[in-house]
């Protein structure tokens, strides 16, 4: 069995955390945000072939580079949760009305559901609905690893923003108590902004939902 390897690149003046996950020659894209050409070069510069693009949710920084993914890999599936796919191409959804030029998005090839497995190589990732921040995050989790690519659900030390109009600050609390909290302490959970943290470490001193904060 090839190794499991990822590889974060925070990206733009948001600095949002999009990720490689590799075996093999094989990889898939996690969120493409702005400015991703570090990103996509280190996909031509290891010799990688994308299998998937994976979108953990459908907010502006987390999608701003994808059609530029699309044409450096052309033929590469779009994954996003199935109540999140008209954000792609619905500005005021994806929260880019907001800004100089609005974006749009190709329809995603695939829609994800929770509990679905999806297969990288030999890695199997399950697919957790997470809603709160967005209608449709999602939470890629592999079990044998302890990795969970979260998006922006939960932080470390912090959650999720609730102020946009399609987010639920109980249901985001709700997706963080039964979905995430519920894994491996060991588990690291990559978020979609900052550093990295554990389940065990949040589900302590998280202040928001943790026991001991």
């Amino acid at each position: 069995m090839d190794n499991l390897e990822v590889l974060g690149f925070p990206l733009g003046a948001w600095q949002t955390n999009c990720y490689i996950l590799a075996t093999g020659s094989t990889c898939w894209l996690v969120d493409v945000g702005f400015e991703p050409e570090t990103m996509l070069d280190a996909v031509s510069e290891r010799g990688l072939t994308p299998e998937r693009i994976v979108l953990t949710h459908a907010h502006v920084d987390h999608i701003a580079g994808l059609e530029q993914a699309r044409e450096r890999f052309p033929g590469v599936p779009v994954a996003i949760h199935e109540s999140e796919t008209e954000f792609l191409q619905r500005p005021e959804l994806n929260l880019s009305a907001m800004l100089a030029e609005p974006i749009t998005c190709t329809e995603p090839e695939e829609t994800l559901t929770h509990g679905q497995t999806l297969t990288l190589g030999e890695w199997p990732f399950e697919v957790r609905h997470v809603p709160g921040h967005s209608p449709g995050g999602v939470c890629l989790y592999q079990p044998k690893s302890n990795l969970a690519i979260v998006g922006d659900t939960l932080f470390a030390g912090s959650i999720g923003r609730h102020d946009f109009p399609t987010s639920d600050g109980p249901l985001l609390l709700q997706s963080i108590r039964e979905q995430l909290l519920t894994l491996p302490d060991e588990t690291s959970i990559l978020p979609g902004h900052g550093p990295a943290s554990t389940i065990g470490t949040e589900r302590q001193t998280n202040p928001f939902v943790g026991t001991n904060p």
